[in-house]
C-alpha cells in the first residue's frame, strides 16, 4: 500500500480522499493556493504545501508545482480527485515518469476513453449502442454537411470536453456557423483542444450513467447505475441511485456489455459510462469519465462499497475483494443534492464569507463538504459548497428524508441554491420518476414567464 498520497485538488473531494487514505493507514499531503490557506482540506491532511496564487492556472493546474510538492514531502502517489487535472493524460504520464503513482487509469486508457471520438469508436467496437454522429469536424461547412446527413437537430460537442462546455444545440442549417464558431472558441479556452464533432440531438432524454471499477488483475465490476437527469445547461444538480427508469433486465444486460468493453479495452480504476435514454429501455452511449464522479456517494450508499478506497487499492496493485457483479442488490435508495454558492434565480456565483453554517444530520443523511462557518468562499473556483446525500429503504422515503435535510441546512451570509433544490423535489415528474434533462429548464422558463407577466 502507498505510504503517503498527495491530493491534487481542493474542497470536498480533497477531504473525501483524505478520509479514505486515513482509514487505509496512508498519510496525506494537501496542496493549496494562497486563497485556500485556511481551508478544511489543509487542516485535515498530515502535511500541506502552498503551490501558488489563487488562479487555478497558477496553482491547482500548475503541474511543476504539484510534482515539486510531492517530491519535497516524499509522497509516493498522487490522487487528482475530479476536475482540474483528473482526466489529463499528460499529467498522468508526468506523474509516472517522475517515479510516482497516479491514482486513476493508465494514461493510455485515459487517452482512449477520455477522447470523445475515440470513446465512440471503442463503444462501437465493443457493441455499446451509439447515436448517429460524425467524425472530427474540419470546418463550419463540414459541420453543415454532416448535420444534413445525420438529420437536425444535432448537438455540436467538444472532442476534449466535459462539464457542458463546448456544446451547442443546432436546430437548422442557419444556426450552424455561429454555433460551430462559438463552440470552437469555448473548447479551445476550456480544454486547449478546439476540435468538435456532432451527434443527433435527443429532445427529452433521461441521463443515465453506470459506475465501473476495475483492478489490474482482470476483474471488472459494474456497481449499478445513477439517474442524473435533473441538470441545468448540462450541469447536474440532483443524482440518485438506482434509477427509477431502469429495469432489472436492462441493468443486467447493459452491465454485462459494459464490463466486456472495460475489460477488453484494458481499463483499470474507477470510471463512469454515461448514456442518454430515449424511450423505454433504449440507451445510447455518450462518453466515459475516467475519474471519480461528484455523485459517487449515492452509489456508495446503495452498494456499501467505499469507491475511493477501492480506487486507491486498485492503483496500488491490490487484487480487489468484492462480490461478483451478478450478486449485487441495491440497499435501498439514495439521492444527492449539490449545494452551490449561487443565486437561485440568476445562477450567478455568490462568493463571500459564510457567517453561519449548520449542516443537516440524523439517520440516513450524509454531508460531504469543504466549508465551515467563518470561511470565505473564494471567487476563483467552482461554486460547489456541499453535497447532501439522503439514504432510505425506498425512493419515496429518500425524497422525504432529503426534503427534511434541506430544511435543516443553514448557510448564512451568502446565497445558495437550496431553495431551488426543494422546489425540484416537489415537482410531480420528479416524484413519479418521469423527469428528463429538460425538467429544470422547463421550471426556470415558467419562472421567467411568471416574472414577465408580473412586470
Amino acid at each position: 500500500m502507498f505510504r503517503k498520497v498527495l491530493v491534487a485538488n481542493r474542497g470536498e473531494i480533497a477531504i473525501r480522499v483524505i478520509r479514505a487514505c486515513r482509514e487505509l493507514g496512508i498519510e496525506t499531503v494537501a496542496v493549496h493556493s494562497e486563497a485556500d490557506a485556511g481551508a478544511l482540506h489543509v487542516r485535515f491532511a498530515h502535511e500541506a504545501v502552498c503551490i501558488g496564487p489563487a488562479p487555478a492556472a497558477k496553482s491547482y493546474l500548475h503541474v511543476p508545482a504539484l510534482i515539486s510538492a510531492a517530491e519535497i514531502t516524499a509522497a509516493d502517489a498522487i490522487h487528482p480527485g475530479y476536475g482540474f487535472l483528473s482526466e489529463n493524460a499528460e499529467f498522468a504520464q508526468v506523474v509516472e515518469r517522475c517515479g510516482l503513482h497516479f491514482i486513476g487509469p493508465r494514461a493510455e486508457a485515459m487517452q482512449k476513453w477520455g477522447d470523445k471520438l475515440r470513446a465512440r469508436e471503442l463503444a462501437k467496437q465493443f457493441g455499446l449502442p451509439l447515436l448517429p454522429g460524425s467524425e472530427a469536424l474540419e470546418s463550419a461547412e463540414h459541420a453543415e454537411s454532416e448535420a444534413a446527413r445525420v438529420g437536425y437537430p444535432v448537438m455540436v460537442k467538444a472532442r476534449g470536453g466535459g462539464g457542458g462546455r463546448g456544446m451547442r444545440i443546432v436546430r437548422s442549417p442557419s444556426e450552424m456557423r455561429r454555433a460551430f464558431e462559438s463552440a470552437t472558441a469555448e473548447a479551445m479556452n476550456a480544454f486547449r483542444n478546439p476540435e468538435l464533432y456532432l451527434e443527433r440531438f435527443v429532445e427529452r432524454p433521461k441521463h443515465i450513467e453506470f459506475q465501473v471499477l476495475a483492478d489490474h488483475h482482470g476483474q471488472v465490476w459494474t456497481l449499478g447505475e445513477r439517474e442524473c437527469s435533473l441538470q441545468r445547461k448540462n450541469q447536474k444538480l440532483v443524482e440518485e441511485a438506482p434509477s427509477p427508469n431502469i429495469s432489472e433486465e436492462l441493468r443486467a444486460s447493459m452491465s454485462e456489455r459494459i464490463r466486456h468493453a472495460v475489460r477488453e479495452s484494458g481499463y483499470t480504476s474507477l470510471g463512469t459510462l454515461e448514456f442518454l435514454m430515449d424511450g423505454p429501455d433504449q440507451l445510447y452511449f455518450m462518453e466515459m469519465n475516467t475519474r471519480v464522479q461528484v455523485e459517487h456517494p449515492v452509489t456508495e450508499m446503495t452498494t456499501g462499497v467505499d469507491l475511493v478506497a477501492e480506487q486507491i487499492k486498485a492503483a496500488a496493485g491490490h487484487k480487489l475483494d468484492l462480490p461478483d457483479t451478478s450478486s449485487w442488490r441495491f440497499r435501498g435508495h439514495a439521492i444527492e443534492c449539490r449545494i452551490m454558492a449561487e443565486d437561485p434565480n440568476t445562477f450567478a456565483p455568490w462568493p463571500g464569507k459564510i457567517l453561519e453554517y449548520h449542516p443537516p444530520g440524523g439517520a440516513g443523511v450524509r454531508v460531504d463538504s469543504g466549508v465551515f462557518g467563518g470561511w470565505t468562499v473564494p471567487s476563483h473556483y467552482d461554486s460547489l459548497l456541499a453535497k447532501v446525500i439522503a439514504h432510505a429503504p425506498t425512493r419515496a422515503a429518500a425524497i422525504a428524508r432529503m426534503q427534511r435535510a434541506l430544511d435543516e441546512f443553514i448557510i448564512g451570509g451568502i446565497r445558495t441554491n437550496i431553495s431551488l433544490q426543494k422546489r425540484l423535489l416537489d415537482l410531480r415528474e420528479v416524484r413519479d420518476g418521469s423527469m428528463t434533462t429538460r425538467t429544470v429548464e422547463n421550471l426556470l422558463s415558467a419562472d421567467r414567464a411568471t416574472r414577465a407577466t408580473r412586470n
